[in-house]
């Protein structure tokens, strides 16, 4: 479990990253839209992540097997097209509203596992569940009279819902004999052919694939999302999330925002004199401490024994 705790943090890095980013990307083409630069970076960051792995997968890829073939597009299906979602999305509604939304396969997993396998979650991992959405939703200040479902909102949960394809997808018995570096190359390089399509509708011309990235600014941060955020952190979970249940994993994985906030409240700053923007550090909060306080108690209470079934005396 703590790999994945640290694989959230690799993840989180790629908040402030990303953002410092697009901030350098739209000084460089200003009349480009941001879903193409979004987009852009998905291709770049998974098809280098898989480059840079390949010649440590090379023996694999000589015998890969058809069912490495298979999970690793599936991975990359429900998470590629998940994470384009997730980016369209966020055009249409708030980013805390969207923050709040894409946690949702920490009850989708659940839910799924008990319809379709009849595997109800214990006591402890409701009661988790019921830490984690409340973090979340003070971390991303919900008011839960103003939430609507509206295309922004639709498309969230959608991606969340193919990002616990993804997770089931990782645990799934039938890949329980697949390596992980067979399917892990597969589903970066699988992943980056998905946003291809996406790059090439919504580029404004050929010279901008470069252009967005003429600064040495820009390639830094897309080195750090692409070595850190990506082949790093997605290794880590390919290798270590099939030693907890999809329940757990998800649970877990609802660290990543609190990661991300501690992250802003220093790394903006740093990234700013850097690329020369404007990006301003974040401030530490109730909320932060709040809603960061109640999603490490459910994963330190998912770590712990305290309320698991203990031996029956005879």
């Amino acid at each position: 479990m703590r790999m994945l705790v640290f694989c959230t943090t690799l993840w989180a890095l790629s908040f402030p990253a990303m953002k410092a980013l697009a901030l350098t990307q739209q000084k460089l083409l200003p009349q480009t839209g941001s879903w193409f630069f979004s987009s852009l970076s998905v291709t770049y960051r998974f098809g280098v992540a898989g480059l840079l792995l390949l010649p440590f997968a090379w023996r694999e890829l000589r015998t890969l097997r058809r069912r490495e073939v298979e999970q690793g597009l599936v991975l990359a299906l429900f998470g590629g097209v998940g994470i384009l979602f997730q980016m369209d999305g966020l055009a249409y509604t708030s980013a805390s509203t969207s923050a709040f939304l894409t946690q949702g396969y920490c009850i989708f997993i659940p839910l799924w596992l008990a319809l379709v396998h009849r595997q109800w979650p214990s006591g402890k991992t409701f009661l988790c569940i019921a830490l984690v959405v409340a973090g979340v939703a003070v971390l991303a200040e919900i008011n839960f009279h103003s939430l609507r479902l509206g295309r922004g909102e639709i498309e969230t949960l959608l991606a969340s819902f193919l990002f616990t394809g993804q997770i089931l997808g990782l645990n799934h018995p039938r890949y329980a004999d697949n390596r992980t570096l067979a399917f892990t190359l597969v589903m970066l390089l699988g992943t980056a052919l998905v946003s291809i399509p996406f790059v090439l509708t919504t580029a404004p011309n050929a010279a901008a694939l470069i252009g967005a990235y003429v600064s040495p600014a820009a390639c830094g941060f897309q080195a750090i999302i692409t070595l850190f955020c990506t082949l790093a952190a997605f290794l880590v979970m390919n290798v270590w999330q099939r030693h907890v249940t999809a329940t757990e994993a998800g649970l877990i994985y609802c660290a990543e925002p609190v990661f991300a906030s501690l992250l802003a409240l220093f790394l903006p700053g740093i990234f700013s004199v850097w690329a020369n923007i404007n990006y301003p550090n974040e401030t530490l909060t109730t909320k932060l401490l709040l809603g960061g306080g109640l999603i490490t108690a459910a994963n330190i209470l998912l770590q712990s024994r305290w309320l698991e079934a203990g031996p029956t005396k005879s």
